[in-house]
């Protein structure tokens, strides 16, 4: 068979998962593609690759296109989401010295409370905070923000690569991070820091990676762009087989990929999270997901949600960034492109965020989709249809 190449951008994190094991697996192949995966140094690296051509596809931070597509950070095209990658698999971690002080006022590294842990953070800082966050575009900065708002902690936000945050950290550079898997886990391993939260804590389905392309690309690509959306979205589904975990930790261990202990991949797509050096042990259900529960589908109100975010903090008008966000969520082509493949659709392209507190059933098109809990830690409910002035 003669497979068309495609060049897929990436940044070494487990997310990157699903475009890893569509090529190894297979399922790149099956669709008649040769990805070719080119990795990035840095989100901005990774955003420049995209906009000038020298990728077709990336793996991309989900705020990232929704940022652009409300004109910040210099933006010179518009990307749209095709689909989601993962949701959660991000950890807040603190140097040993923080920790230290954050047991001394009685923390006790539940890892599942993001209010305890605000207020304890609270108590224990003894000036403002430098948190390592790897892109000013992420949703890793969302969760802190929106984490710390209320909070009286003063905190100023440092850009670095993922891959640089344990060294980070251990150089005294920050004084605590939000960063995905593996890189929390390696400041562990390297006795640096200590874990304080999953992102699932402060919003249980955060979508992390989006699968995004120039919008150019895929009007004039429509056959290409379903091929790719398949074959992730099949290898999104192989992941989310249990048995297959370590193999696909195996897979991105390697150099050219992630370049990280198989153990340790394996442990974060298990929920299975040693959380500081002294083998402290925590049990996380979904600390990533990457297919079950309509993971995969580009819900506009997500997007939106972060929209409203970046409107109120860059002082943008909210309802027009509503509308932005939205726009560039491709639900049309989920729709078109995986309906064929087996994908179950919801009924609507939007959703309340934060309304659901257990899993439920809801409309689709096979009446076999069961949503996952959602709610943000303080019991927020976002309704992306109310436009606000």
């Amino acid at each position: 068979m003669n497979l068309t190449p495609l060049r897929v951008g990436f940044v070494p994190l487990l997310d990157m998962a699903p475009i890893v094991i569509a090529q190894e697996m297979g399922f790149a192949q099956a669709e008649g593609l040769k990805l070719d995966l080119r990795r990035a140094p840095s989100w901005s690296s990774l955003r420049d690759m995209l906009l000038w051509g020298q990728v077709e596809a990336a793996h991309m931070l989900a705020p990232l296109p929704v940022a652009m597509a409300l004109g910040l950070g210099g933006a010179v095209a518009r990307l749209d989401i095709l689909q989601v990658m993962s949701i959660n698999g991000d950890v807040i971690g603190v140097s040993q010295d923080l920790a230290q002080r954050l047991r001394n006022v009685g923390h006790e590294f539940g890892f599942s409370d993001a209010r305890r842990a605000r207020d304890d953070l609270g108590k224990a800082a003894t000036g403002p905070l430098r948190i390592g966050v790897p892109f000013p575009f992420s949703t890793h900065v969302e969760l802190v923000t929106y984490w710390l708002r209320d909070a009286a902690i003063a905190f100023e936000l440092c850009t670095i690569p993922p891959p640089r945050m344990a060294d980070a950290l251990a150089a005294g550079e920050v004084d605590a991070f939000c960063v995905g898997e593996p890189w929390g886990s390696v400041a562990v391993e390297l006795g640096a820091g200590t874990l304080l939260l999953p992102s699932r804590a402060i919003w249980a389905v955060a979508p992390e990676k989006v699968l995004a392309a120039r919008h150019d690309w895929v009007s004039e690509n429509p056959a290409q762009t379903g091929r790719l959306m398949r074959a992730v979205w099949r290898a999104a589904k192989w992941l989310c087989v249990p048995g297959n975990r370590l193999i696909a930790s195996e897979i991105l261990a390697r150099p050219e990929f992630v370049n990280a202990p198989v153990e340790v991949l394996d442990r974060a797509l298990r929920g299975e999270m040693v959380i500081s050096p002294q083998g402290e042990f925590r049990h996380v259900p979904d600390m990533i997901r990457f297919f079950d529960g309509a993971t995969s589908f580009p819900w506009r109100s997500q997007a939106a949600w972060f929209a409203v975010q970046l409107a109120a903090r860059h002082g943008l008008h909210p309802g027009r960034s509503i509308e932005a966000a939205k726009a560039i969520c491709r639900t049309d082509l989920y729709r078109q492109n995986l309906r064929a493949a087996g994908a179950d659709l919801p009924g609507a392209s939007e959703k309340l965020e934060g309304s659901l507190h257990h899993a439920t059933a809801v409309a689709s098109e096979r009446g076999q989709m069961i949503l996952a809990p959602d709610a943000f830690f303080d019991g927020q409910i976002f309704d992306s249809s109310r436009k606000p002035r």
